[in-house]
């Protein structure tokens, strides 16, 4: 039997990915995610995937909590797991891939030195924040 999750109009009227990412950023905010940010890559041609979240923690110990929150937040809320994770080895970029929707935890130092935001500059910004 294949579990189905109702959806109400307004969520079905979301895509997956922007579903995806409001539970991503709860999952970041839950564990005291540093400097999210959404880049909406749906405009632009020969991407990887529809959305990249970014955000930083302190510590190798924070980004991997940081990263647990959000795989439990997306499972909680959509019954999805990443199709593709890693670096919680060392735990100073993390990625966890949905397809669609990929979410990068730095560490801030290295969040710096690769600034893959940059590469995606044409990309549309977003910046959560903290309802709670």
């Amino acid at each position: 039997m294949v579990k189905t999750k109702r959806l109400s109009v307004t969520e079905s009227l979301r895509s997956e990915a922007d579903q995806i990412a409001d539970s991503a950023i709860k999952g970041i905010f839950e564990k005291k995610g540093h400097d999210p940010v959404i880049l909406d890559l749906r405009n632009l041609k020969n991407t990887m995937a529809d959305l990249f979240i970014i955000c930083h923690g302190d510590s190798d110990t924070q980004v991997e909590a940081i990263a647990e929150s959000v795989i439990d937040q997306i499972k909680e809320d959509l019954g999805e797991n990443p199709v593709f994770k890693e670096g919680f080895e060392n735990a100073e970029w993390i990625l966890l891939d949905y397809i669609n929707v990929i979410v990068h935890i730095f560490r801030k130092e290295q969040r710096d030195y690769y600034g893959i935001e940059q590469f995606w500059a044409d990309a549309e910004f977003s910046y959560p924040t903290d309802a709670a």
